[in-house]
C-alpha cells in the first residue's frame, strides 16, 4: 500500500508543481510591465536626484520659491473651500425630491467628464480677447476691457483654483451625502420633537457623525490636490511668466528648458510634504480598519 500512497502524494507535488510554473508564467508579463513601468522610472529618477548640484540651483532659482508658496496657497484655498461647498451642498442633495436628484446628476457630469477636453474649454471661455465671460460683461454691462483671467497672475491662480473646485467638487459632495445617508432619521425626528432648529441639528446630530468622514477626505483630497496637474497647466501652462506654477507642475517647466535634474530635484523636494499625508493617512484608515 505504501507505493500507491507514494505515487499518489508525488502526482499531487507534480500538479502543485505545474500549477505554480504556469502562475508565474502568467504572472511575468505584468511583472515585467511593472519594473519596466515603475520600478526602473523610479530608480533612475532617484539616481538623477543624487546630484547634490541640482538642490543647489533649485532653492536658487526663485520660480522654485514662488511654486511651494503657490503649492501652500493652492491647498489651502482649494481643499478648505471646496470642502466647505461640499459639506453644504451635501445637506442640499439628501432632499428626497424628484428635481433635486435630477439635479445631482446633472452637478456630477463635470466629474465624470474628461478633464482635457472640459479644462481647455474654460481656457477658451476665460480667453480674455474673445472669450466667452469677457463678452457676456461687455453684452449686459458695456465693459468693453474684461479682466485678464489668464493674463494677469493673480486671476489665473485665481481660476486655477476655481477650475480644480469645479472638476473635483462632485465627488467630494457624493462622498458627504453618502455619509449623511448613513445617519439615522430618528435622530433628527426626536430633535425635531425637542425643538432643535436646523443649526442645532447640524451641530448636535450631523457634523458629529461626518467628522471622521469630513478630516479623512480632507487629508486624501490633500493628497490628490497637490498632484493635480491638469488644473493648472491645462489652463494657464503655469502663466503668465511662469509665475502661477504648482509642484505637480514646475517639472515640466525644467524639462521644457532641458534641466531634466531639476525637474527631477523639484519632484523629490516634494516628497517631505506628500508622504506625512500618506503615512497618517494609512495609519487613520488602519484605525479605522480595526
Amino acid at each position: 500500500m505504501a507505493a500507491p500512497v507514494a505515487a499518489a502524494s508525488d502526482a499531487v507535488s507534480g500538479h502543485t508543481r505545474d500549477r505554480a510554473l504556469w502562475g508565474a508564467i502568467m504572472l511575468a508579463p505584468y511583472v515585467l510591465v511593472f519594473l519596466v513601468m515603475v520600478v526602473y522610472p523610479v530608480a533612475y529618477g532617484l539616481w538623477l536626484g543624487l546630484n547634490w548640484n541640482s538642490y543647489r540651483a533649485l532653492f536658487a532659482d526663485p520660480i522654485f520659491i514662488r511654486t511651494v508658496v503657490n503649492t501652500i496657497v493652492f491647498l489651502f484655498i482649494a481643499v478648505n473651500l471646496k470642502f466647505l461647498i461640499a459639506l453644504w451642498l451635501s445637506g442640499f442633495f439628501v432632499a428626497q425630491r424628484a428635481w433635486v436628484r435630477i439635479v445631482l446628476v446633472i452637478f456630477i457630469l463635470p466629474w465624470a467628464v474628461p478633464s482635457i477636453p472640459t479644462i481647455l474649454s474654460f481656457r477658451v471661455m476665460l480667453n480674455p480677447e474673445n472669450g466667452m465671460i469677457n463678452q457676456q460683461l461687455f453684452h449686459l454691462f458695456g465693459i468693453v476691457e474684461g479682466p485678464g483671467w489668464l493674463t494677469d497672475p493673480t486671476l489665473a491662480f485665481a481660476s486655477s483654483i476655481m477650475v480644480h473646485i469645479w472638476k473635483s467638487l462632485p465627488f467630494w459632495t457624493l462622498i458627504l451625502i453618502t455619509g449623511r445617508f448613513a445617519i439615522a432619521q430618528d435622530l433628527y425626528e426626536a430633535a425635531s420633537v425637542d425643538g432643535a432648529n436646523k443649526w442645532q441639528q447640524f451641530k448636535f446630530i450631523t457634523w458629529p457623525s461626518l467628522a471622521t468622514l469630513y478630516v479623512t477626505s480632507t487629508m486624501l483630497s490633500m493628497i490628490w490636490t497637490l498632484g493635480d496637474f491638469n488644473s493648472v497647466y491645462l489652463l494657464t501652462g503655469g502663466g503668465p511668466g511662469d509665475l502661477n506654477h504648482v509642484l505637480s507642475t514646475l517639472g515640466i517647466r525644467y524639462m521644457r528648458n532641458n534641466n531634466l535634474d531639476l525637474g527631477i530635484a523639484s519632484i523629490i523636494v516634494a516628497m517631505p510634504l506628500i508622504l506625512p499625508m500618506v503615512y497618517f493617512m494609512v495609519k487613520r484608515l488602519s484605525k479605522g480598519a480595526e
